[in-house]
């Protein structure tokens, strides 16, 4: 089977507080294992990450290497999100070609630095709410404000940050050569973090300040390279409904219509579990035939099987 996987946060980086990368490059080690598993199954794999640590790091470091002596690049943010998909995905196609090798397996891993196209007039655009980067003094904010046009919010006390919008993505500018690549039998690693948002001007792209969600982005790609499974990797072996409460429900197998049914209940949390389910909805709608399947990185094996996992059809 084709399958494009979307790996979440857990997958790459176990300890945010490390400043080493060390505590990354172990995680993409373990990881690795779980990607290979289903590459020895005989399925070809695609693979989207998340790096809304990894991007926040690089965006810090950077205002702090600007506030400490103002002739450093303030690098764009846009800029910092295609640091962020260099340096993860070296780490993972690292180990992932380790452990092909380990198992004597003949293929192919790189990274492929991907823009994706937003656009322009999207409601995220109008109120920006993503919080990136470093805490600022009120001063400092407006400064920012007036001489790079930021957009400054107070955050729950601690101080200004900047913010930027979360757009829905609609197209992969790279997708050709993805898909080339694919074809061939390769594992690709490409829409690093959701992609580097990029709106098209006419013959250009350009880039802008904003988040995409990386399972949004690894539907379309999924649509794209039509994929037979879009498998969302994430904390938790199957969706659940009441989360966290006496009731909670583990939900093996649901269709659209109950999908539906919990999204209008506000069951899955916003920035959380909702964009994969609402992701795995869209991949699901365009095409009956295609299977959608939320699970845990741990089991991504046994959830291909139908044994773990939450699995979504029409």
């Amino acid at each position: 089977m084709k399958i494009v996987l979307a790996l979440g946060g857990n997958a790459l980086q176990s300890d945010p507080k490390d400043k080493t990368c060390k505590s990354q490059l172990k995680t993409c080690k373990e990881t690795a294992k779980s990607i290979v598993d289903l590459i020895e199954e005989g399925h070809t794999i695609s693979i989207v990450h998340g790096n809304g640590p990894q991007v926040g790091q690089i965006v810090a470091s950077v205002e702090a290497a600007q506030k400490f002596d103002e002739s450093n690049v303030l690098f764009p943010f846009d800029v910092c999100g295609a640091f962020s998909q260099g340096y993860i995905g070296y780490h993972l196609q690292n180990a992932i070609g380790e452990e092909l090798r380990n198992r004597s397996i003949n293929k192919t891993v790189a990274t492929l630095v991907t823009q994706v196209v937003v656009d322009k007039d999207d409601e995220g655009f109008k109120n920006p709410t993503k919080p990136i980067g470093s805490f600022y003094l009120k001063e400092e904010s407006e400064k920012l404000e007036k001489e790079h046009g930021y957009i400054m919010r107070e955050d729950s006390g601690r101080g200004y940050r900047r913010v930027v919008a979360s757009p829905k993505p609609i197209d992969v500018i790279e997708k050709d050569i993805i898909r080339q690549l694919v074809d061939k039998g390769n594992i690709v690693i490409s829409c690093g973090g959701g992609g580097i948002p990029v709106i098209r001007e006419g013959t250009m792209v350009k880039g802008v300040a904003a988040v995409i969600d990386k399972d949004f982005a690894a539907g379309i790609l999924a649509e794209i390279l039509d994929a037979d499974v879009l498998l969302i990797l994430t904390g938790v072996d199957r969706v659940c409904i009441n989360f966290n409460k006496p009731n909670q429900k583990k939900l093996v197998k649901i269709t659209i219509d109950e999908v539906n049914k919990y999204i209008d209940e506000g069951q899955f949390a916003p920035g959380s579990m909702l964009p994969k389910v609402e992701a795995c909805k869209k991949f699901i709608m365009n095409n009956k035939n295609r299977t959608a399947i939320i699970a845990s990185l741990s089991k991504a094996k046994e959830a291909l099987m139908g044994v773990s996992g939450t699995k979504i059809v029409y």
